[in-house]
């Protein structure tokens, strides 16, 4: 029997364990031998529940406990997840974890701990909530050289922008709708302004090329600025706002950002809405794989995390290679890469038209003190030095 504990009982916590209990006998044949949760920690009391006969307040008396062989991490944050997670891969624990934070920060270091020890640590619900996309990096398609990644890593934002575009309404509508559903914190900022996706395409291009990738040196933008006005030339030009976390390597320069992108039919992701998670890697050998499916909630979330637990129960002491070092990735000048840009600019600043080579110029009637472009594709460089002053510019969002 392999003996777990789970730290935290939030949300995941009480799926992880709900999961392992309500799919005993499956879990059981899986990892060939039976999965018990002998602990819980929290700080909080659960009077009345199941789990009330075996929480625990104190880590140290999971960490010092020699029956316990996995610890899973569904906390979140970095503090004291990166404490309590180095020090029992150091005692010779295993531990998966669904924390996205304490992996994009700290993976390579505690990758290295594990192998050192002999044990695993595992995160395969850190990036997609329940879609399978780690351990398909690492395992299935571990023969590919990757020349991109483009992935909606984020359904909060997601579903946001769907209800902007589906009912016409203001992004600060589609929020409070959001946080009404639970899909967005009370401070959804991690969410809107980026970050979260950030952190998750982080992690996916460091596992890519198997060095370190910081997510703070990423061009980060997020999508506060987007507005019924955005929506109705996307409608009218065919297209979708997606906030997208993109990684490009062409001729071995790597440039990787999160940014609201407009994307047509043609694009595989054009059809993942509301809280769904859709990721497309494109290889050398097997060409354009795509991803899809519930990127986060409880069930979802448990359902990754318990399929590393399987893992950790069937490798207790060998270590399963994950090739990540701290080496970092070099990333190229934004400057360098190209897209192109949809520019909404007042009426009467005719200046923008030539300035660009332009694929479209649109006005709508609904917005007779403006008119929008989609330039050709350019280096940013090239944009920002046309651009100028944006004095008379209301809009910019990438156009994919």
């Amino acid at each position: 029997m392999v003996k777990v504990a789970v730290l935290g009982y939030g949300t995941i916590g009480s799926g992880v364990v709900e999961v392992l209990n309500t799919s005993r006998d499956i879990v059981t044949r899986n990892a060939g031998t039976e999965v018990e949760v002998k602990y819980v920690l929290d700080l909080r009391d659960f009077p009345g529940d199941p789990v009330e006969k075996i929480l625990v307040h104190d880590y140290a008396r999971i960490v010092n406990d020699p029956e316990v062989d996995i610890i899973v991490e569904v906390m979140g944050g970095t503090h004291p997840a990166y404490e309590f997670v180095k020090d029992a891969l150091l005692k010779g624990k295993n531990v998966c974890t669904s924390n996205k934070a304490l992996v994009a920060e700290f993976g390579p270091e505690l990758v290295k701990i594990a192998k050192e020890k002999s044990v695993n640590f595992l995160f395969e619900a850190s990036v997609g909530g329940g879609i399978p996309i780690i351990r398909p990096i690492l395992r299935s398609l571990n023969v590919d050289t990757f020349y991109e990644i483009t992935g909606i890593l984020n359904g909060t934002t997601n579903y946001i922008l769907t209800k902007m575009y589906d009912e016409g309404g203001s992004f600060e509508e589609a929020l409070k709708e959001a946080q009404a559903l639970g899909y967005a914190e009370a401070d959804p900022s991690a969410d809107v302004d980026g970050f979260d996706a950030a952190r998750k395409i982080a992690i996916l291009s460091g596992l890519m090329y198997g060095k370190n990738l910081d997510f703070e040196q990423l061009s980060i933008e997020g999508i506060r600025h987007i507005s019924k006005i955005d929506m109705d030339y996307a409608k009218f030009l065919g297209k979708k706002i997606k906030l997208l976390g993109i990684t490009y390597n062409i001729n071995g320069e790597i440039y990787t950002e999160v940014a609201p992108h407009m994307i047509g039919p043609e694009n595989k992701l054009y059809n993942v809405d509301d809280v769904k998670n859709g990721i497309e890697l494109k290889g050398n050998l097997l060409g354009d794989t795509m991803f899809y499916g519930a990127g986060a909630g409880k069930l979802p979330t448990a359902s990754a995390v318990v399929s590393d637990i399987i893992d950790e129960a069937k490798h207790l002491h060998t270590n399963i290679p994950i090739l990540w070092s701290d080496e970092p990735v070099i990333l190229a000048e934004r400057g360098r890469h190209k897209s192109k840009f949809f520019i909404r600019v007042d009426r009467n600043y005719d200046e923008i038209k030539n300035k660009f080579d332009l694929e479209q110029l649109v006005t709508l009637p609904d917005y007779q003190d403006e008119y929008a472009v989609v330039t050709a594709e350019m280096t940013f460089a090239e944009f920002y030095e046309k651009i100028g002053n944006k004095e008379h510019v209301r809009s910019i969002v990438q156009v994919k």
